[in-house]
């Protein structure tokens, strides 16, 4: 079943306008829920009652409105925010241009693609896509949607012109407060947290065993399970959390196993630990141990 389109416009390129149709990008296929009286399973709704006469109201009735004070609610119209003097009401305009490698991925939100409305779209479209492409870079642009202005980016993918929702600077916090307090790592350490890295790059996601929803699959499994009066599956037991481990013993670990993974095997190289640095700590902890051992000889000796 085709997507509908959610919004249309224009994108305004300069002096150059290009009609448009805004369609999901995605998909949702998660599972939903409805809400259930537990004792008798009866389903609980929501009612919209209104405060003054304690009824329920239906749709048709129910409006926009901003309180401005105790004593006064403005109410607004939908047709009032279409048509309020904004230029980014009816157009997505673009405002300027960056290397698509410049925004924070922290920032981009839900993606739309844009399809050209008519015929008279088809060139302008294709030309702001050729430039996007050969210019290699995103397009910064203003749109207002759902009762405020948006900041957006446009890029390409396959031929087809996304809009991707962006956040405003003020709506990223800042993560300075929560960065880990600075830690001693040995090159080997970095070396092999590299190399487990490299053993588990691949070219693309999609198709990848990896890429799928194990909830959702989970999900289904309890529901049906109980659909047919039957257990639904355990959780297998974890090992609790912070347990103290080899760093580099388990970099090594994991490394070995994303080789085998990929049919890598033995004939992969694995960086082995640097036994000089080893070395000297165990003869350090060796030499402490004598001469502890001969302070408590001769403290019993002396007894």
């Amino acid at each position: 079943m085709p997507a509908r389109p959610v919004w249309s416009g224009a994108i305004s390129f300069g002096l150059v306008t290009i009609p448009i149709k805004v369609l999901p990008a995605t998909e949702n296929h998660s599972l939903r829920f409805h809400q259930y009286h537990l004792e008798d399973m009866g389903r609980v709704r929501t009612r919209k009652i209104c405060e003054l006469e304690d009824r329920e109201v239906p749709t048709a009735e129910i409006g926009k409105g901003y309180e401005v004070n105790k004593d006064t609610i403005v109410a607004i119209a939908d047709e009032e925010l279409d048509d309020m003097p904004l230029p980014t009401a009816k157009a997505i305009e673009i405002a300027a241009f960056v290397p698509y490698e410049s925004i924070d991925p922290v920032r981009i939100g839900e993606g739309y693609y844009l399809q050209g409305d008519g015929q008279v779209a088809a060139k302008p479209y294709v030309l702001l896509r050729k430039a996007l492409e050969r210019s290699s870079k995103a397009a910064i642009a203003k749109f207002a949607w759902h009762g405020r202005e948006r900041l957006g980016l446009l890029r390409v993918k396959d031929d087809v012109i996304v809009l991707h929702a962006m956040k405003w600077d003020d709506e990223v916090r800042s993560p300075e407060t929560i960065a880990p307090t600075p830690m001693d790592l040995t090159d080997d350490e970095i070396e092999q947290a590299v190399l487990l890295v490299e053993s588990m790059t691949v070219d693309d996601i999609i198709g990848q065993e990896w890429a799928t929803d194990r909830y959702t699959a989970a999900l289904e499994e309890v529901i049906h399970a109980k659909a047919d009066g039957k257990e639904p599956p355990q959780a297998a037991e974890e090992e609790p959390a912070g347990k103290v481990v080899d760093l580099m013993a388990a970099l090594e670990q994991s490394v070995q196993r994303a080789q085998e993974s990929r049919g890598e095997g033995e004939n992969a190289t694995v960086h082995e630990m640097k036994p000089k640095s080893t070395a000297k700590k165990a003869s350090k902890k060796s030499t402490a141990r004598k001469t502890a051992a001969r302070k408590t000889t001769a403290k019993k000796r002396g007894a």
